[in-house]
Protein backbone atom coordinates (compact mmCIF):
# COMPACT_ATOMS: atom_id res chain seq x y z
CA UNK A 1 0.00 0.00 0.00
CA UNK A 2 1.14 3.45 -0.73
CA UNK A 3 0.47 6.24 0.76
CA UNK A 4 -0.20 10.93 0.09
CA UNK A 5 -0.18 13.36 1.70
CA UNK A 6 -3.83 14.95 2.03
CA UNK A 7 -3.74 18.42 0.83
CA UNK A 8 -0.94 21.15 2.19
CA UNK A 9 -1.15 19.09 5.80
CA UNK A 10 1.60 16.37 7.23
CA UNK A 11 -0.52 14.17 7.20
CA UNK A 12 -0.66 10.96 5.22
CA UNK A 13 -3.31 8.44 4.18
CA UNK A 14 -3.51 5.50 2.48
CA UNK A 15 -4.29 5.86 -1.60
CA UNK A 16 -6.91 2.88 -1.25
CA UNK A 17 -9.62 3.89 1.74
CA UNK A 18 -12.17 2.12 3.12
CA UNK A 19 -15.62 3.90 2.78
CA UNK A 20 -18.55 1.92 4.08
CA UNK A 21 -21.68 4.04 2.50
CA UNK A 22 -24.14 1.66 1.65
CA UNK A 23 -22.74 -1.06 3.08
CA UNK A 24 -22.26 -1.21 6.79
CA UNK A 25 -25.72 -1.21 8.68
CA UNK A 26 -27.86 -2.00 5.62
CA UNK A 27 -26.96 -3.97 2.76
CA UNK A 28 -24.28 -6.44 4.66
CA UNK A 29 -24.53 -7.85 7.54
CA UNK A 30 -22.37 -6.81 10.48
CA UNK A 31 -20.26 -10.48 10.15
CA UNK A 32 -19.69 -9.55 6.73
CA UNK A 33 -19.06 -5.99 7.50
CA UNK A 34 -16.13 -7.10 9.66
CA UNK A 35 -14.85 -9.71 7.94
CA UNK A 36 -14.33 -6.77 4.60
CA UNK A 37 -12.79 -4.12 7.08
CA UNK A 38 -9.90 -6.94 8.63
CA UNK A 39 -9.24 -7.14 4.46
CA UNK A 40 -8.70 -3.80 4.38
CA UNK A 41 -6.24 -4.15 7.59
CA UNK A 42 -4.65 -7.02 5.88
CA UNK A 43 -4.14 -5.17 2.72
CA UNK A 44 -2.48 -2.28 4.17
CA UNK A 45 -5.03 0.43 4.61
CA UNK A 46 -4.95 2.35 6.94
CA UNK A 47 -7.84 4.94 5.98
CA UNK A 48 -11.42 4.49 7.08
CA UNK A 49 -14.14 7.00 5.46
CA UNK A 50 -17.80 6.66 6.72
CA UNK A 51 -20.73 9.69 7.91
CA UNK A 52 -23.61 9.57 10.65
CA UNK A 53 -25.88 9.41 7.72
CA UNK A 54 -25.03 6.09 6.44
CA UNK A 55 -27.82 3.57 7.58
CA UNK A 56 -28.70 6.62 9.75
CA UNK A 57 -25.68 6.26 12.16
CA UNK A 58 -25.35 2.36 11.99
CA UNK A 59 -22.38 2.38 9.69
CA UNK A 60 -20.26 4.22 11.82
CA UNK A 61 -21.12 2.26 15.16
CA UNK A 62 -20.51 -1.18 12.88
CA UNK A 63 -17.27 0.88 12.01
CA UNK A 64 -16.55 1.47 15.21
CA UNK A 65 -16.45 -2.36 16.44
CA UNK A 66 -14.54 -3.67 13.63
CA UNK A 67 -11.77 -1.15 14.58
CA UNK A 68 -11.69 -1.75 18.34
CA UNK A 69 -8.76 -3.18 19.24
CA UNK A 70 -6.33 -1.81 16.67
CA UNK A 71 -4.07 0.73 17.57
CA UNK A 72 -5.59 4.08 17.22
CA UNK A 73 -2.41 6.19 16.18
CA UNK A 74 -1.94 3.92 13.11
CA UNK A 75 -5.12 4.54 11.42
CA UNK A 76 -6.96 7.59 10.03
CA UNK A 77 -10.62 8.17 10.36
CA UNK A 78 -12.82 10.42 8.45
CA UNK A 79 -16.61 11.33 9.19
CA UNK A 80 -18.81 13.54 7.76
CA UNK A 81 -21.78 15.23 8.90
CA UNK A 82 -25.20 17.43 7.21
CA UNK A 83 -27.58 15.36 6.48
CA UNK A 84 -30.51 14.42 8.41
CA UNK A 85 -30.58 11.76 11.53
CA UNK A 86 -31.78 10.54 14.37
CA UNK A 87 -35.01 11.53 14.39
CA UNK A 88 -34.70 13.77 11.79
CA UNK A 89 -36.18 16.90 13.81
CA UNK A 90 -35.44 20.53 12.77
CA UNK A 91 -32.07 21.02 14.23
CA UNK A 92 -31.24 17.11 12.82
CA UNK A 93 -29.51 18.71 9.53
CA UNK A 94 -27.27 21.11 8.36
CA UNK A 95 -24.22 22.70 9.36
CA UNK A 96 -25.31 25.01 12.36
CA UNK A 97 -23.77 25.33 15.26
CA UNK A 98 -25.81 23.15 17.34
CA UNK A 99 -25.80 20.23 14.63
CA UNK A 100 -22.37 20.33 14.02
CA UNK A 101 -21.17 19.80 17.88
CA UNK A 102 -23.63 17.48 18.90
CA UNK A 103 -23.19 15.29 15.62
CA UNK A 104 -19.53 15.61 16.35
CA UNK A 105 -20.34 13.96 19.85
CA UNK A 106 -22.20 11.01 18.42
CA UNK A 107 -20.02 10.07 15.83
CA UNK A 108 -17.02 9.50 18.16
CA UNK A 109 -19.64 7.56 20.44
CA UNK A 110 -20.00 5.14 17.67
CA UNK A 111 -16.74 5.11 16.41
CA UNK A 112 -15.48 4.01 19.66
CA UNK A 113 -12.53 7.07 19.27
CA UNK A 114 -11.66 10.66 21.07
CA UNK A 115 -10.98 11.97 17.80
CA UNK A 116 -11.44 11.87 14.04
CA UNK A 117 -8.58 12.71 11.87
CA UNK A 118 -11.02 14.74 9.43
CA UNK A 119 -14.07 16.19 10.24
CA UNK A 120 -16.11 16.64 6.86
CA UNK A 121 -18.78 18.91 6.09
CA UNK A 122 -21.23 16.49 3.74
CA UNK A 123 -22.15 18.81 1.73
CA UNK A 124 -22.74 22.85 2.11
CA UNK A 125 -25.61 24.19 3.67
CA UNK A 126 -27.45 26.93 2.10
CA UNK A 127 -29.44 28.05 4.93
CA UNK A 128 -26.61 28.61 7.71
CA UNK A 129 -23.66 31.58 7.13
CA UNK A 130 -20.34 29.71 6.38
CA UNK A 131 -19.20 32.10 8.93
CA UNK A 132 -21.46 29.95 11.75
CA UNK A 133 -20.36 26.44 10.22
CA UNK A 134 -16.12 27.42 9.97
CA UNK A 135 -16.37 28.77 13.60
CA UNK A 136 -17.86 25.65 14.49
CA UNK A 137 -15.88 23.57 13.44
CA UNK A 138 -12.87 25.59 14.08
CA UNK A 139 -13.97 24.74 17.90
CA UNK A 140 -14.25 21.20 17.26
CA UNK A 141 -10.14 21.07 16.06
CA UNK A 142 -9.19 23.20 19.25
CA UNK A 143 -11.38 20.76 21.67
CA UNK A 144 -9.08 18.06 20.07
CA UNK A 145 -12.45 16.25 18.83
CA UNK A 146 -10.42 16.33 14.84
CA UNK A 147 -7.62 17.35 13.99
CA UNK A 148 -8.20 18.71 10.33
CA UNK A 149 -11.69 19.38 8.39
CA UNK A 150 -12.41 18.78 5.01
CA UNK A 151 -15.57 19.20 2.84
CA UNK A 152 -17.59 17.12 0.36
CA UNK A 153 -19.17 18.00 -3.11
CA UNK A 154 -18.66 21.82 -2.58
CA UNK A 155 -17.69 23.50 -5.44
CA UNK A 156 -14.67 26.14 -6.34
CA UNK A 157 -16.22 29.07 -5.26
CA UNK A 158 -17.40 27.47 -1.75
CA UNK A 159 -14.07 25.79 -1.84
CA UNK A 160 -11.89 29.18 -2.03
CA UNK A 161 -14.75 30.94 0.78
CA UNK A 162 -14.14 28.17 3.11
CA UNK A 163 -10.81 27.81 3.30
CA UNK A 164 -10.20 31.32 3.30
CA UNK A 165 -12.40 31.49 6.71
CA UNK A 166 -10.49 28.46 8.08
CA UNK A 167 -7.14 30.61 7.17
CA UNK A 168 -8.71 33.30 9.24
CA UNK A 169 -9.50 31.05 12.61
CA UNK A 170 -6.23 28.96 12.37
CA UNK A 171 -7.55 25.52 11.11
CA UNK A 172 -6.68 23.26 7.99
CA UNK A 173 -8.92 22.79 5.71
CA UNK A 174 -7.37 20.19 3.29
CA UNK A 175 -9.84 17.84 1.53
CA UNK A 176 -12.72 17.58 -0.98
CA UNK A 177 -14.49 14.50 -0.86
CA UNK A 178 -16.50 14.46 -4.69
CA UNK A 179 -17.54 11.51 -6.56
CA UNK A 180 -14.92 11.23 -9.50
CA UNK A 181 -14.33 8.27 -12.52
CA UNK A 182 -13.91 7.85 -15.48
CA UNK A 183 -17.33 8.52 -16.24
CA UNK A 184 -17.85 11.43 -14.52
CA UNK A 185 -15.10 13.90 -14.84
CA UNK A 186 -17.06 16.80 -13.49
CA UNK A 187 -14.16 18.03 -10.72
CA UNK A 188 -11.44 18.67 -13.55
CA UNK A 189 -12.11 22.18 -15.13
CA UNK A 190 -12.85 24.30 -11.84
CA UNK A 191 -12.92 22.13 -8.63
CA UNK A 192 -9.58 20.47 -9.22
CA UNK A 193 -7.14 23.79 -10.19
CA UNK A 194 -8.30 25.72 -7.45
CA UNK A 195 -8.33 23.05 -5.16
CA UNK A 196 -4.47 22.68 -6.19
CA UNK A 197 -4.22 26.74 -5.41
CA UNK A 198 -5.53 26.28 -1.70
CA UNK A 199 -3.70 23.10 -1.06
CA UNK A 200 -6.74 21.00 -0.94
CA UNK A 201 -6.67 17.26 -1.77
CA UNK A 202 -9.63 15.41 -3.21
CA UNK A 203 -10.85 12.33 -1.53
CA UNK A 204 -13.00 10.70 -4.16
CA UNK A 205 -15.66 8.30 -3.73
CA UNK A 206 -17.63 5.83 -6.76
CA UNK A 207 -13.98 5.51 -8.42
CA UNK A 208 -16.21 2.42 -9.84
CA UNK A 209 -18.93 4.45 -11.11
CA UNK A 210 -20.76 2.05 -8.07
CA UNK A 211 -19.60 -0.78 -10.10
CA UNK A 212 -20.27 0.06 -13.47
CA UNK A 213 -16.70 -0.05 -14.29
CA UNK A 214 -16.00 -3.62 -13.55
CA UNK A 215 -17.87 -4.20 -16.71
CA UNK A 216 -20.13 -6.77 -14.93
CA UNK A 217 -23.08 -5.02 -16.23
CA UNK A 218 -23.90 -5.45 -20.08
CA UNK A 219 -25.47 -3.36 -22.78
CA UNK A 220 -29.22 -5.56 -23.56
CA UNK A 221 -28.79 -7.75 -20.13
CA UNK A 222 -30.71 -7.59 -16.88
CA UNK A 223 -28.28 -6.84 -14.06
CA UNK A 224 -26.92 -9.40 -12.53
CA UNK A 225 -28.76 -10.94 -9.32
CA UNK A 226 -27.30 -9.24 -6.32
CA UNK A 227 -25.71 -6.07 -7.87
CA UNK A 228 -25.98 -3.07 -6.68
CA UNK A 229 -28.53 -2.53 -9.65
CA UNK A 230 -31.18 -4.44 -8.02
CA UNK A 231 -30.62 -3.24 -4.70
CA UNK A 232 -34.28 -1.80 -2.98
CA UNK A 233 -32.33 -0.24 -0.52
CA UNK A 234 -30.71 2.67 -2.54
CA UNK A 235 -28.26 1.07 -4.72
CA UNK A 236 -29.91 1.06 -7.66
CA UNK A 237 -30.93 4.57 -7.42
CA UNK A 238 -27.59 5.73 -7.56
CA UNK A 239 -26.47 3.49 -10.38
CA UNK A 240 -29.40 4.52 -12.37
CA UNK A 241 -27.28 7.40 -14.17
CA UNK A 242 -25.17 4.86 -15.66
CA UNK A 243 -27.74 1.99 -16.34
CA UNK A 244 -28.15 3.04 -20.49
CA UNK A 245 -27.11 0.24 -23.18
CA UNK A 246 -24.56 3.29 -25.19
CA UNK A 247 -22.70 4.06 -21.88
CA UNK A 248 -22.23 0.02 -21.13
CA UNK A 249 -21.13 -1.03 -24.31
CA UNK A 250 -18.15 2.04 -24.23
CA UNK A 251 -17.30 0.33 -20.81
CA UNK A 252 -17.08 -3.10 -22.43
CA UNK A 253 -14.61 -1.33 -24.62
CA UNK A 254 -11.83 -1.08 -21.71
CA UNK A 255 -11.65 -5.06 -20.97
CA UNK A 256 -8.62 -5.01 -23.29
CA UNK A 257 -6.86 -2.24 -22.13
CA UNK A 258 -7.13 -3.92 -18.90
CA UNK A 259 -6.53 -7.39 -19.89
CA UNK A 260 -3.44 -5.66 -21.66
CA UNK A 261 -1.81 -4.10 -18.28
CA UNK A 262 -2.94 -7.61 -16.48
CA UNK A 263 -5.72 -5.80 -14.56
CA UNK A 264 -9.02 -6.08 -13.46
CA UNK A 265 -11.44 -3.30 -14.71
CA UNK A 266 -11.82 -2.78 -11.16
CA UNK A 267 -7.72 -1.87 -10.44
CA UNK A 268 -7.75 -0.05 -13.83
CA UNK A 269 -10.47 2.41 -12.83
CA UNK A 270 -8.56 2.75 -9.45
CA UNK A 271 -5.96 3.28 -11.00
CA UNK A 272 -6.72 5.83 -13.25
CA UNK A 273 -8.50 8.02 -10.64
CA UNK A 274 -5.16 7.91 -8.66
CA UNK A 275 -3.62 9.17 -11.72
CA UNK A 276 -5.12 12.87 -10.83
CA UNK A 277 -2.05 14.42 -9.12
CA UNK A 278 -4.55 16.43 -6.80
CA UNK A 279 -6.00 12.81 -5.30
CA UNK A 280 -5.28 11.46 -2.51
CA UNK A 281 -7.19 8.36 -2.13
CA UNK A 282 -10.15 6.77 -4.04
CA UNK A 283 -12.48 5.67 -1.51
CA UNK A 284 -13.57 1.88 -2.23
CA UNK A 285 -16.40 -0.05 -0.75
CA UNK A 286 -17.19 -3.88 -0.96
CA UNK A 287 -20.03 -6.70 0.36
CA UNK A 288 -17.23 -9.13 0.45
CA UNK A 289 -13.41 -9.26 2.15
CA UNK A 290 -12.12 -10.29 -1.81
CA UNK A 291 -13.55 -7.54 -3.23
CA UNK A 292 -11.29 -5.42 -0.83
CA UNK A 293 -8.13 -7.29 -1.31
CA UNK A 294 -8.48 -6.78 -5.31
CA UNK A 295 -9.21 -3.20 -5.48
CA UNK A 296 -6.31 -2.44 -2.81
CA UNK A 297 -3.65 -4.24 -5.32
CA UNK A 298 -4.49 -1.07 -7.46
CA UNK A 299 -2.43 1.22 -5.13
CA UNK A 300 1.15 2.11 -7.09
CA UNK A 301 -0.17 0.94 -10.69
CA UNK A 302 0.89 4.02 -12.78
CA UNK A 303 -0.55 4.55 -16.01
CA UNK A 304 1.28 5.73 -19.28
CA UNK A 305 -0.30 8.45 -21.54
CA UNK A 306 -0.55 6.03 -24.05
CA UNK A 307 -2.99 4.07 -21.56
CA UNK A 308 -4.87 7.16 -20.62
CA UNK A 309 -5.63 7.99 -23.93
CA UNK A 310 -7.14 4.69 -24.89
CA UNK A 311 -9.33 5.15 -22.28
CA UNK A 312 -10.65 8.43 -23.76
CA UNK A 313 -10.77 6.99 -26.68
CA UNK A 314 -12.67 3.73 -25.41
CA UNK A 315 -15.50 5.76 -23.69
CA UNK A 316 -15.86 8.89 -25.88
CA UNK A 317 -18.57 10.92 -25.54
CA UNK A 318 -20.13 9.25 -22.34
CA UNK A 319 -17.65 10.88 -19.77
CA UNK A 320 -19.11 14.11 -17.82
CA UNK A 321 -16.86 16.72 -17.89
CA UNK A 322 -19.76 19.87 -17.61
CA UNK A 323 -18.09 21.31 -13.89
CA UNK A 324 -21.86 23.07 -13.65
CA UNK A 325 -23.15 19.09 -12.03
CA UNK A 326 -21.33 20.15 -9.22
CA UNK A 327 -23.84 23.20 -8.15
CA UNK A 328 -26.84 21.01 -9.54
CA UNK A 329 -26.27 18.58 -7.31
CA UNK A 330 -26.08 20.47 -4.35
CA UNK A 331 -29.23 20.61 -2.06
CA UNK A 332 -31.05 23.79 -2.48
CA UNK A 333 -32.19 23.71 1.11
CA UNK A 334 -31.53 21.75 3.98
CA UNK A 335 -33.19 18.63 4.05
CA UNK A 336 -35.59 16.89 6.11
Amino acid sequence: MEFRYLGNSGLKISEITYGNWLTHGSQVENEAALACVRAALDAGITTFDTADVYANTKAESVLGEALAGERRESLEIMTKVYFPTGPKGPNDTGLSRKHILESINGSLSRLGTDYVDVYQAHRFDVETPLEETMQAFADVVRQGKALYIGVSEWTADQLREGHALAKELGVQLISNQPQYSMLWRVIEPEVVPTSKELGISQVVWSPVAQGILTGKYLPGEPPPAGSRATDDKGGANMIGQFMNDDLLARVQNLKPIASDLDLTMAQLAVAWVLANDNVACAIVGASRPEQVTANAAASGVELSADVLQAIDDALGDVVVSDPGYTAQGMPKHRLS
